[in-house]
């Protein structure tokens, strides 16, 4: 099975901020890229953390309210040193949480769930910037068609490991849920084919309902 990578789905493109850049080109340059965040790096091109809207708003909400009504929020030494910040590397989420390209989706997505960000930077061996993936470059693959799902189930997950007896077993996705249905000759192959069923890229679900041809009886499978 082809697993897509961080290299095909992050942008390659990337708008970044140096160090030094001060606050108000920041802003200026989320706004003219319709961007909410950029990666910050140094003279090398190698990321030292990520800027975003929420980094740069920290300075608007540790201001008193001018009306009075609204307590100064309580800050933690770190928030009240952002908030002081008036470049990059004062208003940036440091250290940059990155990827590789030859990441799986599984693996960004991990890291991102791990970490709480939203982005990943993308660097090369020698840690350069190569790009960045998003949650919702992630989520590309659930755009996958059904039929290309289908056609990856039949040929490389059934006949990869049912050879010639691929044919006992049905295959239906719609709208990225897979349903399995025929009859295999061994109980324990069924939850093999759900399992790589479910790591094709794009599935959203995976029900089974396959028989075992050895035990005489139409007793299914349920998988989720």
């Amino acid at each position: 099975m082809h697993h897509r990578t961080v290299a095909e789905l992050m942008t390659r493109d990337v708008v970044r901020a140096r160090r030094d850049m001060p606050f108000k080109e920041i802003v200026k340059l989320l706004a003219e890229n319709d961007v909410t965040a950029v990666p910050v790096v140094d003279e090398l091109d190698h990321p030292l953390g990520v800027v975003s809207e929420a980094d740069l708003l920290r300075k608007s909400s540790a201001q008193a309210d001018p009306s009075g009504l609204t307590p100064v929020p309580h800050l933690e030494e770190w928030e009240r040193a952002k908030a002081q910040g008036a470049r990059a590397e004062e208003l940036m989420s440091a250290p940059a949480v990155c990827a590789r390209p030859e990441w799986t989706v599984i693996e960004a997505a991990r890291l991102m769930a791990a970490q709480n960000v939203k982005r990943l930077p993308v660097v090369d061996e020698a840690d350069r910037l190569r790009g960045i993936v998003s949650r919702g470059d992630l989520l590309r693959i659930f755009l996958r068609r059904d039929d290309a799902i289908r056609d990856e189930i039949t040929v490389d997950v059934l006949r990869g490991t049912l050879g010639p007896a691929a044919s006992e077993v049905t295959v239906e996705v719609r709208e990225g849920q897979v349903a399995l249905g025929g009859s295999v000759e061994a109980k324990a192959l069924i939850p093999v084919i759900e399992r790589l069923c479910r790591s094709v890229d794009g599935v959203v679900s995976v029900s089974g309902h396959i028989a075992c041809r050895t035990e005489g009886s139409r007793a299914s499978h349920h998988g989720t």
